[in-house]
């Protein structure tokens, strides 16, 4: 099978997908539906693309374009999820999902709740988040390429994020919020002067 890999090349899902003896082709730029139909792509993996597919592309492979997620959907569409996870106390978790025209609003293939704790830092957490959708991926790819799970809708309305609506919370600690105990982050937003300038965190 031709599989066209989105978004990180050095992900080792794609040393796995070769593994199980598929050709991949690996890139994070904005791709074209002459592309696909050059390299005669069968299947399509998004993870932490950074472009949005448009329906000329999706119409060439109905049902087999899929994407990565590090949120349990449908909450924490869009941009920084795990952020957002623990700022709006929403559900934890990944999500494996077909891609529509939407922005992470694509019936669910499979997803897994977890359970972190505020004691974690947004790093670790990112990187627990990170392993359990490779995991969570390897498990289930054998029946996501061969159509047998059946695809649920999102349930909801779910929450969705810009870039920006993190930006401006976290301005004026932007290089510490990482590594801050996320207890201690979620309590420093709660009670955020109006400036940071003299914030001695």
């Amino acid at each position: 099978m031709n599989i066209l890999f989105l978004g990180y090349t050095d992900s080792p899902l794609i040393e796995f997908l070769k593994k199980d003896g598929n050709n991949v082709i690996a890139v994070k730029e904005k791709i074209s539906p002459e592309f696909i139909k050059k390299h005669q792509i069968d299947f399509i993996i998004s993870y932490g693309y950074r472009h949005i597919l448009k329906e000329d592309i999706l119409n060439l492979l109905p049902g087999k374009i899929i994407n990565l997620h590090i949120s349990y959907l449908p909450y924490n569409r869009g941009a920084d999820p795990n952020f957002w996870s623990f700022v709006e106390n929403t559900p934890k978790g990944v999500t494996i999902h077909l891609i529509d025209k939407g922005l992470d609003t694509g019936d669910i293939l499979v997803q897994e709740k977890l359970d972190l704790s505020e004691e974690e830092t947004l790093r670790t957490s990112y990187e627990k988040l990170q392993n359990a959708i490779l995991e969570l991926f390897k498990k289930n790819w054998k029946k996501i390429k061969t159509g047998k799970i059946k695809p649920v809708k999102q349930i909801g309305k779910g929450t969705y994020h810009r870039k920006k609506d993190k930006e401006q919370l976290i301005k004026g600690i932007e290089d510490k919020y990482l590594d801050m105990k996320i207890g201690d982050l979620i309590r420093y937003l709660q009670n955020k002067p109006e400036s940071h300038e003299n914030s001695k965190l």
